[in-house]
């Protein structure tokens, strides 16, 4: 492997790393010392735990709680949504596992709003970054993403569904007050994670470029997606260009970034943040 595709993915790793000690912070110091609830399987792992602890005599805890619950997860993602996103994406879960058991549990502060918001704040960091550079946290992720491949509908409707029945868990078992507050920490957690990355599962990319044949092809070996060819010309050079306009997951920016930054650094990209969709759209 070259010097110019192991850089990368070192680089991908260590924010992979960083994004998951940032989850692991915001649980052990914010919100499991509150008993409020991260959103999908950090927060079912969370909540398995304390309901062993209460009505059981063992004790589990919650990273290898998280641990376990992604392997079948995993496995699945493996044969349904592609190796790369869910290797780093385990891979993403390990890591938050490991730091969730070295990392001592520790109230920082006796307010439960502060940690609400301050966990929802400094967990959604650690995902907007790990989905930027095109990986995911894993759980929820993984499964949202298949389900969505299956019906073609927006992926968040399945986080909503998802988070919902850890909510309506939480509040049923150990009380509506801080099921109220793990929806301040969604709430936070999710406009974090927009800013960061985007909240939209579709986007459309309009590639200007004078390489277009070169383009087309790094795009069709990493992505199976269709790409519409436009003719362009510059209103100031004069000079003929194509437009490439392709539409992708939100989780396949990261790996288009990388491929026009390396056949055409001088193209002009456009995202576009895409609604909807009327027609054919590969969901493989």
């Amino acid at each position: 492997m070259s010097k110019e595709r192991i850089i990368p993915e070192v680089q991908k790793i260590i924010v992979v790393t960083i994004g998951a000690l940032f989850s692991a912070l915001a649980m052990n110091l914010f919100l499991i010392p509150a008993n409020v609830y991260a959103s999908g399987f950090t927060g079912i792992a969370q909540l398995l735990s304390n309901i062993f602890e209460t009505f059981t005599p063992f004790r589990v805890s919650t990273g290898f709680l998280l641990l376990l619950l992604n392997i079948p997860v995993t496995i699945l993602g493996w044969k349904k949504v592609g190796k790369s996103f869910t290797v780093y994406s385990f891979l993403s879960v390990v890591i938050t596992s490991f730091f969730l058991e070295v990392i001592p549990v520790t109230a920082l502060s006796g307010d439960i709003l502060l940690n609400a918001v301050f966990g929802g704040v400094i967990a959604a960091i650690g995902v907007g970054l790990t989905l930027k550079w095109g990986a995911s946290t894993g759980g929820l992720d993984i499964i949202a993403m298949i389900l969505s491949r299956m019906k073609d509908r927006p992926i968040g409707s399945y986080f909503l569904i998802m988070n919902a029945v850890i909510i309506m868990t939480a509040g049923l078992i150990y009380g509506w007050e801080k099921a109220l507050y793990t929806l301040v920490a969604l709430y936070a957690s999710t406009r974090v994670v927009d800013a960061i990355h985007t909240r939209h599962a579709k986007l459309t990319a309009l590639i200007v470029t004078g390489k277009s044949e070169e383009v087309k092809k790094a795009i069709h070996a990493k992505l199976v997606r269709g790409i519409t060819v436009l003719p362009a010309k510059g209103a100031f050079s004069g000079q003929q260009r194509d437009l490439l306009m392709i539409v992708i997951t939100r989780y396949e920016l990261y790996d288009l970034e990388r491929i026009i930054k390396e056949v055409d650094p001088n193209a002009f990209t456009n995202i576009v943040e895409t609604a909807g969709i009327f027609g054919f759209f590969r969901k493989e």
